[in-house]
């Protein structure tokens, strides 16, 4: 959102592209499998093979052939990791996805077909399974989120708040699920958090040394739990300010001040919320915030349940 990572804003429904009546929340959603992110994925392979899969000698040379049934409504995530990872153990797989990564799935639905060795296909498919699982739970609690902002002009964001290992597949699927993405690591974006103000001199201060010491263009975000800190980050030229866990009638009177010190200034200011209680998206959008950002899309969201079931024909799905 602030620095070099990716930011897809959600939307309007005019916009949102259609294609055989299947809605993708976010068509922009983009992955690019770079070869660090495979080794990624081979490593998770090898921790589930171990020292070899000892049911593999009961398939032979078997063939089969499987479907990924969907067991819940929500939005689909995952669906080329999977291709990737079946074709790691099997490079002559064949691998359809039938739905896209972002669009919208009933129970019941038929995600992808499967055909190629035996033991590949049982080799990959518990990490493919738990990894799309993950993910499209990620990606149908931001839809949820997103949802309640229609209309607003204000964006749903993400947080640092992410599993070890897997932030750029967690991120990845908040935006499949409508949302942007913030700051990807510490290198995007300078946010200065309680512990920044007391230990590096108090806001003028430490907003100064970042600002000269940056090696590259970066924004300075402040974060503030007061409106005294809120109204000194804008004097002090922060680009953002994040207004922490302030109850609704604070922001209604503290963003327009802030909004009308900026201009004052002659600058821009960035506005966003956190600390929002997921039931009231709408209510504080309405305050003229820029952002929403949340980490319980990510850190609060079920799995969405998956199956992968032999068939005779994966092609004839339901």
């Amino acid at each position: 959102m602030y620095g070099k990572t990716c930011c897809i804003a959600r939307k309007s429904a005019a916009e949102i592209a259609t294609r055989s009546n299947k809605l993708r929340l976010n068509p922009l959603a983009h992955l690019a499998l770079t070869p660090a992110l495979q080794q990624q994925l081979q490593q998770w392979l090898n921790e589930d093979l171990g020292r070899g899969d000892l049911t593999a000698a009961a398939l032979a040379s078997s063939n089969g052939e499987a479907r990924w049934l969907a067991k819940q409504a929500g939005v689909f995530c995952g669906g080329q990791l999977a291709k990737t990872l079946f074709q790691m153990l099997d490079p002559q797989a064949k691998v359809e996805l039938l739905v896209s990564d972002g669009e919208k799935i009933a129970a019941g639905q038929c995600l992808i077909a499967l055909g190629g060795k035996a033991s590949a296909l049982v080799g990959a498919e518990r990490t493919a399974l738990n990894l799309a699982m993950h993910l499209s739970g990620i990606a149908t609690a931001t839809a949820a989120l997103v949802e309640q902002l229609v209309g607003t002009g204000v964006r749903l964001a993400d947080t640092r708040k992410t599993t070890p290992g897997l932030r750029v597949f967690e991120k990845y699927a908040v935006r499949c699920g409508g949302g942007t993405n913030h700051r990807l690591g510490l290198d995007d974006a300078a946010m200065l958090k309680e512990n920044h103000l007391a230990w590096g001199g108090g806001i003028n201060q430490a907003v100064a040394a970042v600002r000269n010491s940056a090696p590259w263009p970066a924004r300075v975000i402040v974060e503030a739990e007061t409106a005294t800190e809120a109204n000194a980050a804008v004097q002090a030229g922060a680009d953002a300010v994040l207004l922490d866990e302030f109850k609704l009638d604070e922001l209604q009177q503290l963003v327009p001040q802030l909004r009308a010190l900026a201009a004052a200034r002659g600058v821009p200011i960035w506005l966003e919320a956190s600390g929002v209680n997921p039931n009231h998206l709408q209510a504080y959008a309405n305050t003229g915030i820029d952002l929403i950002s949340t980490s319980a899309a990510i850190t609060r969201s079920p799995w969405l349940d998956i199956s992968m079931r032999f068939t005779a024909n994966a092609a004839n799905c339901p």
